[in-house]
Protein backbone atom coordinates (compact mmCIF):
# COMPACT_ATOMS: atom_id res chain seq x y z
CA UNK A 1 0.00 0.00 0.00
CA UNK A 2 2.69 2.45 0.86
CA UNK A 3 4.11 1.73 -2.37
CA UNK A 4 1.20 2.85 -4.53
CA UNK A 5 0.88 5.80 -2.52
CA UNK A 6 4.10 6.58 -3.12
CA UNK A 7 3.68 5.63 -6.86
CA UNK A 8 1.07 8.52 -7.51
CA UNK A 9 2.92 11.28 -5.40
CA UNK A 10 5.81 10.55 -7.81
CA UNK A 11 6.19 11.78 -10.85
CA UNK A 12 4.12 10.70 -14.08
CA UNK A 13 4.77 7.64 -16.03
CA UNK A 14 6.23 7.97 -18.99
CA UNK A 15 2.65 6.46 -21.02
CA UNK A 16 0.99 9.25 -19.34
CA UNK A 17 3.60 12.19 -20.67
CA UNK A 18 3.30 10.69 -24.23
CA UNK A 19 -0.81 10.90 -23.86
CA UNK A 20 -0.14 14.79 -22.83
CA UNK A 21 1.96 15.16 -26.19
CA UNK A 22 -0.10 13.73 -28.35
CA UNK A 23 -3.52 15.94 -26.98
CA UNK A 24 -0.80 18.81 -27.14
CA UNK A 25 0.02 18.10 -30.91
CA UNK A 26 -3.50 17.53 -31.60
CA UNK A 27 -4.81 20.73 -30.62
CA UNK A 28 -2.21 22.09 -32.75
CA UNK A 29 -2.65 20.69 -35.84
CA UNK A 30 -6.68 21.24 -35.68
CA UNK A 31 -6.09 24.74 -34.57
CA UNK A 32 -3.60 24.93 -37.92
CA UNK A 33 -6.09 23.35 -39.92
CA UNK A 34 -9.28 25.68 -39.07
CA UNK A 35 -7.08 28.66 -39.61
CA UNK A 36 -5.57 27.31 -43.30
CA UNK A 37 -9.69 26.68 -44.38
CA UNK A 38 -10.56 29.92 -43.23
CA UNK A 39 -7.89 31.79 -44.81
CA UNK A 40 -8.28 29.29 -48.29
CA UNK A 41 -12.19 30.45 -48.30
CA UNK A 42 -11.45 33.70 -48.19
CA UNK A 43 -8.96 33.93 -50.73
CA UNK A 44 -11.49 32.00 -53.14
CA UNK A 45 -14.60 34.06 -52.34
CA UNK A 46 -12.55 37.27 -52.90
CA UNK A 47 -10.78 35.61 -56.17
CA UNK A 48 -14.87 35.11 -57.18
CA UNK A 49 -15.87 38.50 -56.12
CA UNK A 50 -12.96 40.31 -57.86
CA UNK A 51 -13.40 37.88 -60.76
CA UNK A 52 -9.55 37.39 -61.00
CA UNK A 53 -9.27 34.98 -63.73
CA UNK A 54 -11.05 37.34 -66.20
CA UNK A 55 -7.10 39.10 -66.03
CA UNK A 56 -8.77 42.62 -66.32
CA UNK A 57 -5.34 44.50 -67.66
CA UNK A 58 -2.29 42.92 -69.54
CA UNK A 59 1.27 44.19 -70.78
CA UNK A 60 1.10 46.91 -73.03
CA UNK A 61 -2.57 47.36 -72.04
CA UNK A 62 -1.58 50.88 -70.76
CA UNK A 63 -4.85 50.36 -68.34
CA UNK A 64 -6.94 51.40 -71.07
CA UNK A 65 -8.77 47.87 -72.37
CA UNK A 66 -10.34 45.18 -70.86
CA UNK A 67 -8.44 41.98 -72.42
CA UNK A 68 -10.77 39.27 -74.02
CA UNK A 69 -11.55 36.23 -71.41
CA UNK A 70 -9.83 33.43 -73.44
CA UNK A 71 -6.50 35.37 -72.89
CA UNK A 72 -4.46 33.68 -70.16
CA UNK A 73 -3.34 35.88 -67.08
CA UNK A 74 -0.16 37.23 -66.42
CA UNK A 75 2.36 35.51 -64.41
CA UNK A 76 2.17 35.59 -60.95
CA UNK A 77 4.62 38.87 -59.12
CA UNK A 78 5.53 39.95 -56.19
CA UNK A 79 1.99 39.63 -53.41
CA UNK A 80 0.71 43.06 -53.76
CA UNK A 81 -0.75 44.44 -50.37
CA UNK A 82 -3.98 45.10 -51.90
CA UNK A 83 -5.79 43.23 -54.21
CA UNK A 84 -4.87 44.00 -58.01
CA UNK A 85 -8.12 44.74 -59.39
CA UNK A 86 -8.77 47.34 -56.25
CA UNK A 87 -5.56 49.28 -56.82
CA UNK A 88 -5.85 52.70 -59.12
CA UNK A 89 -4.40 52.58 -62.55
CA UNK A 90 -1.51 54.56 -63.02
CA UNK A 91 -1.43 58.08 -63.85
CA UNK A 92 0.30 59.54 -66.40
CA UNK A 93 1.72 63.10 -66.63
CA UNK A 94 -0.68 65.02 -68.36
CA UNK A 95 1.47 66.35 -71.34
CA UNK A 96 2.07 62.79 -71.79
CA UNK A 97 -1.46 60.83 -72.36
CA UNK A 98 -1.51 60.46 -75.58
CA UNK A 99 2.35 59.05 -75.53
CA UNK A 100 3.54 61.27 -77.67
CA UNK A 101 6.69 63.25 -76.51
CA UNK A 102 5.55 67.11 -74.54
CA UNK A 103 4.70 69.51 -77.00
CA UNK A 104 4.51 72.41 -74.81
CA UNK A 105 2.13 75.00 -72.83
CA UNK A 106 -1.28 75.96 -73.82
CA UNK A 107 -1.40 79.50 -73.23
CA UNK A 108 -3.29 82.52 -74.55
CA UNK A 109 -2.43 83.81 -78.13
CA UNK A 110 -0.04 86.51 -78.78
CA UNK A 111 -2.06 87.32 -82.39
CA UNK A 112 -5.22 87.60 -83.11
CA UNK A 113 -6.98 87.74 -86.40
CA UNK A 114 -10.05 89.49 -85.33
CA UNK A 115 -11.70 90.49 -89.02
CA UNK A 116 -13.19 90.96 -91.36
CA UNK A 117 -15.97 88.82 -92.45
CA UNK A 118 -15.45 87.44 -95.92
CA UNK A 119 -11.80 89.66 -96.54
CA UNK A 120 -9.76 86.66 -96.63
CA UNK A 121 -9.11 86.02 -92.77
CA UNK A 122 -9.60 81.96 -93.31
CA UNK A 123 -6.80 82.30 -96.23
CA UNK A 124 -4.32 84.30 -93.84
CA UNK A 125 -4.92 80.93 -90.96
CA UNK A 126 -4.69 78.46 -93.33
CA UNK A 127 -1.04 79.78 -94.62
CA UNK A 128 0.91 81.19 -91.87
CA UNK A 129 -0.34 77.65 -90.06
CA UNK A 130 2.37 76.47 -92.61
CA UNK A 131 5.12 78.06 -90.65
CA UNK A 132 6.91 76.24 -87.79
CA UNK A 133 6.84 78.96 -85.49
CA UNK A 134 3.05 79.26 -85.14
CA UNK A 135 0.01 77.71 -84.19
CA UNK A 136 -3.59 78.07 -84.97
CA UNK A 137 -6.64 77.22 -83.13
CA UNK A 138 -8.21 75.74 -86.29
CA UNK A 139 -11.78 76.81 -85.46
CA UNK A 140 -13.43 80.38 -84.08
CA UNK A 141 -14.15 80.36 -80.75
CA UNK A 142 -16.33 84.02 -80.56
CA UNK A 143 -14.44 84.29 -76.89
CA UNK A 144 -14.71 88.21 -77.09
CA UNK A 145 -17.91 88.93 -78.28
CA UNK A 146 -19.80 85.71 -77.63
CA UNK A 147 -18.26 83.48 -74.54
CA UNK A 148 -16.40 86.13 -72.64
CA UNK A 149 -18.54 85.07 -69.82
CA UNK A 150 -16.51 81.83 -69.70
CA UNK A 151 -13.75 82.96 -68.58
CA UNK A 152 -10.05 83.37 -70.03
CA UNK A 153 -9.17 79.64 -68.36
CA UNK A 154 -11.93 78.22 -70.12
CA UNK A 155 -10.11 80.36 -73.38
CA UNK A 156 -6.72 79.08 -72.69
CA UNK A 157 -7.76 75.57 -72.31
CA UNK A 158 -9.13 75.88 -76.20
CA UNK A 159 -5.71 76.97 -77.58
CA UNK A 160 -2.89 74.69 -79.23
CA UNK A 161 0.08 73.76 -77.48
CA UNK A 162 3.19 75.96 -77.92
CA UNK A 163 6.97 76.09 -77.37
CA UNK A 164 8.50 79.13 -75.51
CA UNK A 165 9.40 79.58 -79.76
CA UNK A 166 6.38 79.72 -81.02
CA UNK A 167 3.34 81.74 -81.28
CA UNK A 168 -0.27 80.44 -80.10
CA UNK A 169 -2.53 82.73 -82.90
CA UNK A 170 -6.73 82.75 -82.95
CA UNK A 171 -8.83 84.20 -85.74
CA UNK A 172 -12.48 85.40 -85.49
CA UNK A 173 -13.49 87.95 -87.56
CA UNK A 174 -16.90 89.36 -85.74
CA UNK A 175 -14.36 90.76 -83.03
CA UNK A 176 -13.50 93.63 -85.34
CA UNK A 177 -17.14 94.96 -85.39
CA UNK A 178 -17.57 93.89 -81.56
CA UNK A 179 -18.07 97.38 -79.40
CA UNK A 180 -16.86 95.20 -76.52
CA UNK A 181 -13.92 93.20 -78.02
CA UNK A 182 -11.02 96.12 -77.92
CA UNK A 183 -10.96 96.54 -74.39
CA UNK A 184 -11.46 92.94 -73.27
CA UNK A 185 -8.30 91.98 -75.68
CA UNK A 186 -6.66 94.74 -73.81
CA UNK A 187 -7.33 93.35 -70.63
CA UNK A 188 -6.29 90.04 -71.47
CA UNK A 189 -2.66 91.32 -72.93
CA UNK A 190 -1.97 95.10 -73.90
CA UNK A 191 0.76 93.42 -76.07
CA UNK A 192 -1.81 91.59 -77.83
CA UNK A 193 -1.03 91.62 -81.69
CA UNK A 194 -3.94 92.26 -84.58
CA UNK A 195 -4.26 91.52 -87.58
CA UNK A 196 -7.33 92.86 -89.61
CA UNK A 197 -7.70 91.26 -93.51
CA UNK A 198 -10.06 93.92 -95.02
CA UNK A 199 -11.48 94.08 -98.87
CA UNK A 200 -13.30 96.60 -101.06
CA UNK A 201 -16.52 97.21 -98.84
CA UNK A 202 -18.73 96.35 -102.00
CA UNK A 203 -17.32 93.39 -103.10
CA UNK A 204 -16.98 91.94 -99.49
CA UNK A 205 -20.94 92.94 -99.17
CA UNK A 206 -22.05 91.05 -102.61
CA UNK A 207 -19.40 88.16 -100.70
CA UNK A 208 -21.68 88.18 -98.00
CA UNK A 209 -24.68 87.98 -99.02
CA UNK A 210 -23.70 85.26 -101.31
CA UNK A 211 -23.03 82.92 -98.72
CA UNK A 212 -25.97 83.63 -96.62
CA UNK A 213 -28.32 82.83 -100.11
CA UNK A 214 -26.84 79.80 -100.56
CA UNK A 215 -28.17 79.06 -96.89
CA UNK A 216 -31.19 80.64 -96.80
CA UNK A 217 -32.69 80.72 -100.31
CA UNK A 218 -35.69 82.67 -99.82
CA UNK A 219 -34.08 85.82 -98.02
CA UNK A 220 -34.87 89.50 -100.17
CA UNK A 221 -32.72 90.80 -102.59
CA UNK A 222 -29.29 92.31 -102.37
CA UNK A 223 -30.54 95.55 -103.37
CA UNK A 224 -33.36 95.25 -101.37
CA UNK A 225 -31.71 94.98 -98.15
CA UNK A 226 -28.84 97.70 -99.18
CA UNK A 227 -31.35 100.35 -99.11
CA UNK A 228 -33.75 101.78 -97.42
CA UNK A 229 -34.71 104.40 -100.46
CA UNK A 230 -32.64 103.21 -103.26
CA UNK A 231 -34.25 106.24 -105.38
CA UNK A 232 -33.03 108.59 -102.27
CA UNK A 233 -29.61 106.85 -101.63
CA UNK A 234 -30.21 105.78 -98.38
CA UNK A 235 -28.72 102.81 -97.28
CA UNK A 236 -29.25 100.88 -95.10
CA UNK A 237 -26.46 100.58 -92.50
CA UNK A 238 -28.31 98.74 -90.01
CA UNK A 239 -27.91 95.45 -92.32
CA UNK A 240 -24.68 93.99 -90.71
CA UNK A 241 -23.31 93.35 -94.90
CA UNK A 242 -23.19 96.94 -94.90
CA UNK A 243 -22.11 97.70 -92.02
CA UNK A 244 -19.11 95.63 -91.34
CA UNK A 245 -17.51 97.83 -94.39
CA UNK A 246 -17.22 101.01 -92.60
CA UNK A 247 -13.70 100.39 -91.25
CA UNK A 248 -13.05 103.43 -90.09
CA UNK A 249 -16.12 103.75 -88.13
CA UNK A 250 -14.82 100.10 -86.39
CA UNK A 251 -11.46 101.32 -86.48
CA UNK A 252 -12.01 103.87 -83.57
CA UNK A 253 -12.88 101.75 -80.77
CA UNK A 254 -9.66 99.73 -81.34
CA UNK A 255 -7.25 102.79 -81.70
CA UNK A 256 -9.04 103.44 -78.08
CA UNK A 257 -6.86 100.59 -76.89
CA UNK A 258 -3.78 99.50 -79.29
CA UNK A 259 -1.49 101.98 -81.29
CA UNK A 260 -1.58 101.56 -84.96
CA UNK A 261 1.75 99.92 -84.50
CA UNK A 262 0.01 96.63 -82.81
CA UNK A 263 -2.32 96.37 -86.03
CA UNK A 264 -1.88 94.86 -89.31
CA UNK A 265 -4.44 95.81 -92.18
CA UNK A 266 -3.90 93.04 -94.75
CA UNK A 267 -5.01 93.30 -98.20
CA UNK A 268 -7.85 90.87 -99.41
CA UNK A 269 -7.21 91.93 -102.82
CA UNK A 270 -3.44 91.18 -102.67
CA UNK A 271 -3.96 88.15 -100.93
CA UNK A 272 -4.79 86.91 -104.17
CA UNK A 273 -2.37 88.29 -106.93
CA UNK A 274 0.87 88.45 -104.48
CA UNK A 275 -0.01 85.67 -101.19
CA UNK A 276 3.79 85.42 -100.70
CA UNK A 277 3.76 89.61 -100.62
CA UNK A 278 1.02 89.90 -97.76
CA UNK A 279 2.18 86.69 -95.80
CA UNK A 280 5.95 88.42 -95.85
CA UNK A 281 4.39 91.16 -94.14
CA UNK A 282 2.27 88.90 -92.04
CA UNK A 283 5.73 87.41 -90.72
CA UNK A 284 7.47 90.37 -90.30
CA UNK A 285 4.63 91.95 -88.34
CA UNK A 286 4.61 88.52 -85.96
CA UNK A 287 8.43 88.98 -85.83
CA UNK A 288 8.95 85.56 -87.34
CA UNK A 289 11.64 84.57 -89.96
CA UNK A 290 9.88 85.00 -93.41
CA UNK A 291 9.23 81.15 -94.18
CA UNK A 292 6.83 81.09 -96.36
CA UNK A 293 7.76 82.11 -99.55
CA UNK A 294 6.12 82.12 -103.49
CA UNK A 295 7.26 78.28 -103.29
CA UNK A 296 4.30 77.66 -101.19
CA UNK A 297 2.04 78.76 -104.03
CA UNK A 298 0.28 78.23 -106.84
CA UNK A 299 -2.70 79.51 -108.67
CA UNK A 300 -6.21 77.33 -108.56
CA UNK A 301 -7.69 79.08 -111.70
CA UNK A 302 -10.80 76.83 -111.02
CA UNK A 303 -11.34 78.48 -107.69
CA UNK A 304 -9.44 81.71 -108.70
CA UNK A 305 -7.70 82.03 -105.71
CA UNK A 306 -4.16 80.86 -104.67
CA UNK A 307 -3.69 77.63 -102.86
CA UNK A 308 -0.95 75.89 -100.92
CA UNK A 309 1.58 73.47 -102.83
CA UNK A 310 1.85 69.99 -101.31
CA UNK A 311 4.79 69.69 -98.54
CA UNK A 312 6.72 67.22 -96.45
CA UNK A 313 3.99 67.11 -94.10
CA UNK A 314 1.25 66.96 -96.82
CA UNK A 315 0.97 64.97 -99.92
CA UNK A 316 -1.66 66.61 -101.31
CA UNK A 317 -2.04 70.38 -102.34
CA UNK A 318 -4.45 72.20 -99.85
CA UNK A 319 -6.85 74.90 -101.16
CA UNK A 320 -9.77 76.12 -98.85
CA UNK A 321 -12.77 74.78 -98.77
CA UNK A 322 -15.91 74.85 -100.83
CA UNK A 323 -17.53 77.51 -99.08
CA UNK A 324 -14.50 79.29 -100.72
CA UNK A 325 -14.49 81.24 -103.71
CA UNK A 326 -18.28 81.18 -104.67
CA UNK A 327 -19.54 82.90 -107.77
CA UNK A 328 -21.19 85.68 -106.54
CA UNK A 329 -24.29 86.42 -107.57
CA UNK A 330 -24.69 88.97 -110.29
CA UNK A 331 -26.15 92.62 -108.68
CA UNK A 332 -27.04 95.32 -110.78
CA UNK A 333 -24.30 97.75 -112.12
CA UNK A 334 -26.30 101.11 -110.52
CA UNK A 335 -26.81 99.56 -107.17
CA UNK A 336 -22.80 98.48 -107.36
CA UNK A 337 -22.20 102.03 -108.28
CA UNK A 338 -24.33 103.65 -105.96
CA UNK A 339 -22.69 101.57 -102.86
CA UNK A 340 -19.17 102.72 -104.25
CA UNK A 341 -20.71 106.49 -103.90
CA UNK A 342 -21.93 105.82 -100.21
CA UNK A 343 -18.35 104.04 -99.09
CA UNK A 344 -16.06 106.64 -100.62
CA UNK A 345 -15.89 108.69 -97.82
CA UNK A 346 -15.76 106.14 -95.13
CA UNK A 347 -12.47 104.78 -97.02
CA UNK A 348 -10.74 107.80 -97.64
CA UNK A 349 -11.17 108.64 -94.17
CA UNK A 350 -9.54 104.60 -93.55
CA UNK A 351 -6.65 105.32 -95.99
CA UNK A 352 -5.54 108.48 -94.08
CA UNK A 353 -5.95 106.91 -90.82
CA UNK A 354 -3.91 103.57 -91.02
CA UNK A 355 -1.51 105.42 -93.72
CA UNK A 356 -2.24 103.01 -96.71
CA UNK A 357 -4.07 103.28 -100.36
CA UNK A 358 -5.75 100.30 -101.18
CA UNK A 359 -7.41 101.44 -103.75
CA UNK A 360 -11.18 100.48 -104.33
CA UNK A 361 -12.37 103.30 -105.88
Amino acid sequence: MAYRVLGRAGPPQPRRARRLLFAFTLSLSCTYLCYSLLCCCDDLGRSRLLRAPRCLRGPGAGGQKLLPKSRPCDPPGPTPSAPAALAPAPRLPAANLSGSPRLGTKRLPQALIVGVKKGGTRAVLEFIRVHPDVRALGTEPHFFDRNYGRGLDWYRSLMPRTLDSQITLEKTPSYFVTQEAPRRIFNMSRDTKLIVVVRNPVTRAISDYTQTLSKKPDIPTFEGLSFRNRTLGLVDVSWNAIRIGLYALHLESWLQYFPLSQILFVSGERLITDPAGELGRVQDFLGIKRFITDKHFYFNKTKGFPCLKRTESSLLPRCLGKSKGRTHVQIDPEVIDQLREFYRPYNVKFYETVGQDFRWE
